[in-house]
């Protein structure tokens, strides 16, 4: 007796369609095996398969079982084709009557009682499913939420072995999945911290406006104690919230790696992850022999946020070009490649030297100090700091800051005025906002970025006396794009650039 039950495996965050054929032959043709390109965690599953059935009143064949997961060139990993291979066992033992699976996308991993425990992917499953016109997908229900986000597609929470039986031969109706539309919204972050906490360093908050605003790369540097990492925290309090597209896309990273919160529908806010100095390389960027997505994936449509940069490996930053550049991650392996979004804000820190001290105004700096500062600058290269729009000297917090009882620019007015901005991005690029300023194809530059005679005058200066590469000349002007936006100007002026150009403060000095 065959059995085919469709099911998935992860590849990626993708979801690949795998079928699952169980047959059930004479006792002498051999044990029960599994085929296909089966990790470990997929061939033990034939014993908590065996438990389950006889833990839920299910008789396990004494037939011969042999079981492919097909296609065999792909690797199966996991515990999500536990259900799926019960599933097919019950029906060649007939148990499960008529050929109504036939119909679902089958995922889930089984407990010895004969319950269904989560699985990974679930979003990217209920996609396929919706790719493959299936009439809906059996999965286990603490992931029924997160896959029911799908349009089209019917989802059924099953929450063991007899549930699905009951289901499948009639005796037990099952609701789809619903979910609540508000509660799927995307929201803005917490207002547990505000940029009103932050006591002077109004230079830095128009620059993190102006980064927010167009969603431009920044590092601010400065002495220990100017605040930059407490700018830094504060930044998600002035994004706007992830649209709807920008929260499934976020949502399938997390869902592929398990990380989705038990019993959401969708990521409501925007991520933020801030991974420490040690990290790794695949830990930064993904990887491994399976590759999984990194903290830059992790990021996508958020803020990665490296505080003292130059302490990481420059091995590690330098991995972050690529990413930086195209908003993808793709990681090649002797038998695959994988391809991870990363469309992310960086957002950095760092001293002027090891010890802290130093200024970048090296007019009346002691030679030991400009050497120290060049000592510990060189650990970031040219080109990744290229690719950084904004670089802003933080200075140490005066006295007269610190005991001032005037109220500071708040996360209310900075979020108004990036909020201002980014629709008038939306309607440039005739998008629901998921387009920015930062993210300007050269085409769009000509578009949306000319410049008058005197604005190229002070390019050509800057270019010049700076030694701006072509590329800072670009993310120049999306930059003074941005100001523009803020202030509500439909052209690029001189004072735009001027401002633009200022924020290219690395450039200038090292």
């Amino acid at each position: 007796m065959l059995a085919k039950v469709h099911s998935f495996v992860l590849q990626g965050i993708d979801a690949i369609r795998c079928e699952v054929e169980v047959n059930l032959a004479p006792r002498e043709y051999g044990d029960p095996l599994i085929v296909g390109l089966a990790d470990k965690a997929v061939s033990e599953s034939l014993d908590r398969i065996h438990t389950a059935m006889v833990n839920s009143g299910y008789r396990f064949p004494q037939e011969r079982l042999l079981v492919n997961l097909a296609p065999a060139d792909i690797k199966k990993e996991g515990s999500a084709l536990e259900l799926p291979i019960a599933l097919g066992v019950l029906h060649a033992a007939k148990v499960v009557q008529g050929d109504n699976y036939k119909k679902y996308l089958v995922a889930g991993e089984l407990a010895l009682d004969g319950s269904v425990r989560p699985i990974k992917g679930a979003l990217s499953m209920a996609m396929l499913a919706a790719e493959c016109k299936l009439a809906g997908i059996l999965l286990p229900t603490a992931n029924a939420r997160e896959a029911a986000v799908v349009p089209d597609i019917d989802v059924y929470a099953i929450d063991s072995l007899t549930t699905l039986v009951g289901f499948l031969n009639g005796q037990l109706p099952l609701e789809p999945e619903q979910v609540d539309e508000a509660e799927a919204n995307p929201s803005e972050a917490s207002g547990e911290v505000d940029f009103a906490d932050v006591r002077g360093q109004e230079l830095a908050k128009r620059a993190l406006t102006i980064a927010a605003a167009g969603r431009h790369n920044l590092l601010l540097l400065g002495p220990p104690g100017a605040g930059k990492t407490m700018l830094c925290q504060r930044l998600p309090t002035i994004l706007p919230p992830l649209t709807r597209q920008e929260a499934l896309e976020t949502s399938r990273v997390y869902s592929a790696c398990g990380l989705l919160p038990r019993g959401a529908s969708l990521l409501r806010i925007r991520p933020v992850r801030m991974p420490h100095h040690t990290a790794s390389g695949a830990a930064l960027i993904g990887g491994g022999s399976i590759p999984r997505p990194g903290e830059v994936s992790l990021a996508h449509h958020g803020v990665l946020f490296l505080d003292e940069l130059p302490e990481f490996s420059r091995h590690v930053l330098e991995m972050l070009r690529q990413p930086l550049e195209s908003g993808m991650v793709t990681i090649a392996r002797s038998h695959s490649s994988v391809s991870f979004p990363a469309r992310f804000m960086l957002v950095a820190a760092m001293n002027p030297s090891a010890s802290g001290k130093g200024t970048l105004d090296r007019r009346n700096a002691k030679a030991t100090d400009l050497a120290a500062m060049d000592r510990y600058m060189s650990k970031l290269s040219g080109p990744l700091l290229d690719r950084i729009d904004i670089h802003l000297e933080v200075p140490a917090v005066t006295y007269r800051d610190l005991t001032s009882k005037a109220a500071g620019t708040s996360s209310t007015q900075m979020r108004t005025q990036v909020e201002n901005a980014r629709r008038v991005q939306a309607k440039r690029f005739g998008d629901d906002g998921t387009m920015s300023n930062a993210a300007m194809k050269t085409g769009q530059l000509k578009d949306f970025c000319a410049l008058d005679e005197t604005s190229l005058l002070l390019m050509k200066q800057a270019m010049e006396e700076l030694g701006l590469s072509a590329r800072a000349f670009d993310k120049v002007r999306r930059v003074a794009r941005t100001i523009a936006d803020l202030e509500g100007q439909q052209t690029i002026t001189p004072t735009h650039v001027t401002e633009a150009i200022g924020y290219r403060l690395l450039d200038r000095k090292y």
